[in-house]
């Protein structure tokens, strides 16, 4: 049994060509397109596990799975439509699911990411939108398609989904610190910007 994270396993498929599209799409450099995908992971499976753990949450998003993730595009084919620019489709349309995964929190995310990984917002933005329709479809596949298993109702999904916070923010990170600083701030949060720009330096830095 793996004791990767989703987000482990995801960023491991996403290695390779998916990688060089999207760091084309940007226009930025492999490694920062790398390090940037590498901490937007890990903050957009914790907001959907922080969402399947309000009431109803769960049934929400495993509804959404079920009626526009399951059975449709691989990886691939999800990459080449949302990076292609022909119209979106609900499998496809990452600004509405940033919309549903963030909500009001949405454009303190984007900033908190950009600064963090030196994107900036556009491109932030540009990449969250991208990589927003490949989570669901990766959580599609993995939990509806039999590919990984365990959850098999809204139940298990939010099980799963909540596990993997715990996993990133006890991991801590650079996803692992704008997931605490993004979603946990109810206005007296104390885990500021300068915060998370220490926790990235390190890794950005090339340090362990």
């Amino acid at each position: 049994m793996s004791n990767d994270s989703l987000a482990d396993l995801l960023f491991q498929q996403l290695q390779g060509a998916p990688l060089q599209q999207i760091s084309q799409q940007l226009g930025t450099g492999q490694m920062q397109t790398s390090n940037a995908v590498g901490a937007a992971l890990p903050l957009l499976l914790g907001a959907l596990g922080k969402n399947a753990a309000q009431p109803g949450g769960a049934e929400a998003l495993f509804g959404a799975l079920q009626n526009d993730h399951a059975g449709g595009l691989d990886l691939g084919g999800i990459l080449g439509s949302v990076l292609g620019g022909g119209a979106p489709t609900r499998q496809t349309d990452g600004g509405a699911i940033l919309g549903h995964i963030f909500g009001a929190s949405q454009p303190r995310a984007e900033a908190s990411l950009g600064q963090a990984t030196g994107l900036g917002g556009d491109k932030t933005a540009m990449l969250l939108k991208i990589l927003a329709p490949i989570v669901l479809s990766f959580l599609a596949q993995r939990f509806l398609g039999g590919q990984g298993g365990a959850a098999t109702d809204a139940s298990g999904l939010g099980q799963i989904l909540g596990q993997e916070r715990q996993v990133q923010q006890q991991q801590g990170g650079l996803g692992g610190g704008l997931l605490g600083a993004v979603l946990d701030q109810d206005g007296d949060g104390q885990l500021g910007l300068g915060d998370i720009l220490k926790i990235g330096g390190g890794l950005l830095g090339g340090g362990r």
